[in-house]
C-alpha cells in the first residue's frame, strides 16, 4: 500500500515537473533570444544556453525613438483604461448592489453577456462608429474600446465584493452623518481593496495585451502600441528580425511581471473572496 501512494506521488510530480518545462520553455527562449543575433537563432542545432550573449538588441531599441513611441502609447492607454474602468465598476457595482432596480437581474446578465461576442464580431461595426465619430487613431478612441469590453467583468466583479458587505455597515455610517459617498469612500472601499486591485490588474493585462483594437483604431506610426509595434515593426515580406522581435517582447513583457510581482497577494485574495457571501 505504501508502494503504491509512493508511486502515485512520484508519479504527480513527475507530471507536474513536465508541465511546468512546457510552460516556462517558450518564456525563457524569449529570454534567451534577445540575447541572440539571426544568425544564432536560425541556426541548427539551437544554442538553448545562449552562447556568446550580445546585448545589441537592447541597444538598438532602447535607442529608437520610435519604440519609445510605443512604450509611451501603451502606458497612456493602459494607464487611462485602469482609471476610468474602476471609477465606472465602483458606481455601477455600488448601485447594482445597494438598489433595487428595476429588472437589476436582466440587466446585469445582459451587461455579462457582452463578453460572449469576440472582437471580431464587433470590430467593423466599431470602425464604422468611430469614423463618424472622429475617433480614430486617437488616445481615447483605443481606451473607450478597450474599458467598454473589460466593464462588463469589472462590475460584476465588484458587485459581488460590494454584495459580500452588510448593508448594515451603511446604516451605520448614515446615522453617523456620512453621505452616499462618504460611505462608499471612506467606509466602503477600503474593505474591498482586494477586488480594486484584481480588476485594475485585469483591466491593465487586457489594455497592455491588445491588438485587435490597436490594429484598428490606430492608423500611424507615432500612435501604435507595443503589441503593434512587436508584430509590424520586424515582420517584413522577406525579412523577418525574429531577434529583435523576441527583445521588445522582453522589454514589453517587464511592466506585466512586475505588476504581478507586486499585486500578487492582492490579486489572489480578490479573486477568491469575492465569491464567498458574508
Amino acid at each position: 500500500m505504501k508502494s503504491s501512494k509512493l508511486t502515485s506521488f512520484i508519479f504527480r510530480y513527475i507530471l507536474l515537473v513536465i508541465l511546468l518545462v512546457l510552460f516556462i520553455f517558450p518564456v525563457y527562449w524569449m529570454v534567451v533570444s534577445s540575447f541572440q543575433n539571426n544568425t544564432q537563432l536560425m541556426s541548427f542545432p539551437p544554442k538553448f544556453f545562449g552562447q556568446n550573449g550580445t546585448l545589441q538588441n537592447y541597444v538598438h531599441i532602447l535607442s529608437q525613438s520610435k519604440f519609445i513611441g510605443y512604450f509611451k502609447n501603451s502606458v497612456i492607454v493602459s494607464f487611462c483604461s485602469v482609471l476610468l474602468s474602476m471609477v465606472v465598476s465602483v458606481f455601477a457595482g455600488y448601485a447594482f448592489s445597494r438598489y433595487e432596480l428595476p429588472f437589476k437581474n436582466i440587466l446585469m446578465a445582459s451587461i455579462l453577456n457582452i463578453q460572449i461576442f469576440p472582437v471580431t464580431v464587433i470590430i467593423i461595426s466599431l470602425f464604422t462608429f468611430y469614423t463618424k465619430l472622429h475617433l480614430l487613431n486617437t488616445y481615447r478612441g483605443l481606451i473607450l474600446a478597450d474599458i467598454i469590453y473589460t466593464l462588463p467583468f469589472t462590475v460584476w466583479f465588484l458587485k459581488s465584493f460590494f454584495d459580500t458587505i452588510p448593508k448594515s455597515i451603511d446604516e451605520a455610517a448614515k446615522i453617523d452623518g456620512c453621505g452616499r459617498l462618504k460611505v462608499l469612500q471612506a467606509v466602503i472601499l477600503p474593505l474591498i481593496k482586494p477586488g480594486l486591485i484584481a480588476i485594475a490588474i485585469y483591466t491593465f493585462l487586457y489594455s497592455w495585451d491588445d491588438f485587435v483594437f490597436a490594429l484598428t483604431i490606430m492608423r500611424t506610426e507615432s500612435m501604435k502600441t507595443l503589441p503593434l509595434g512587436i508584430v509590424q515593426s520586424f515582420m517584413g515580406e522577406y525579412v523577418h528580425d525574429y531577434a529583435g522581435m523576441m527583445t521588445l517582447s522582453v522589454i514589453s513583457s517587464i511592466p506585466v511581471v512586475a505588476a504581478f510581482l507586486f499585486t500578487q497577494k492582492h490579486m489572489i485574495a480578490g479573486l477568491t473572496s469575492g465569491a464567498v457571501k458574508g
